[in-house]
């Protein structure tokens, strides 16, 4: 384990630059990469990142306010569409009262709540990830499949839970974060570096 968790931080010590970079251009989004980055995080559940930035861009290509059928046809390659796109369309016609919270509250974690109970489609994981994407969730674990399978691998958890409740997601986000104090690299460089290592390059 000594080894493995020594490889660990060498990958860091070579990507750190790189993770920094990533995370210093999400503090510098205006009203309309928000929106972007939401509609992003509506489409990511378990659909491929690239491939959801994609149709994030096909979609902000388009004259607003959108009907669902031009939402749709922007969602080529994304799982379960036609679901999303009714989320995306909802979350457009209320984007400026989220837009408002997003702005007003400075509490992450009060935020992060009104997120998921506010907002269709909006998990614990996806709000998690848009507030880290618009610099609001460095203090956040964006426990997708990739950084289960490395929580699993590096022994912080013992196994991957079928189903995540707000608790399991509560309690395994505080295991990322001790793992992440005893490594010394912060929650939201290990999340990076976790991506890296599972699918061998720095995204969203």
């Amino acid at each position: 384990m000594i080894e493995i968790i020594s490889t660990l931080e060498n990958v860091y010590d070579e990507k750190k630059p790189d993770i920094i970079r990533a995370l210093e251009s999400f503090g510098k989004k205006g009203k309309k990469g928000v929106k972007m980055e939401l509609i992003f995080c509506l489409l990511t559940p378990q659909s491929e990142a690239k491939k959801c930035w994609s149709a994030v861009k096909k979609i902000e290509k388009q004259n607003f306010p959108l009907e669902e059928k031009i939402i749709l046809k922007c969602l080529d390659g994304i799982r379960f569409k036609f679901k999303k796109a009714s989320y995306v369309k909802q979350t457009l016609e209320n984007f400026d009262n989220i837009y408002r919270r997003i702005k007003r509250e400075k509490d992450y974690f009060k935020l992060r709540e009104y997120l998921v109970e506010n907002i269709k489609g909006i998990g614990w994981k996806e709000a998690s990830h848009f507030l880290r994407n618009i610099g609001k969730g460095d203090n956040f674990a964006i426990l997708d499949r990739h950084i289960l399978n490395c929580l699993k691998r590096y022994k912080v958890i013992k196994k991957i839970p079928e189903n995540v409740s707000k608790k399991i997601y509560f309690k395994i986000e505080n295991k990322m974060k001790n793992f992440s104090v005893r490594l010394k690299i912060p929650l939201s460089h290990l999340d990076f570096l976790f991506w890296y290592i599972e699918k061998g390059g720095i995204f969203k």
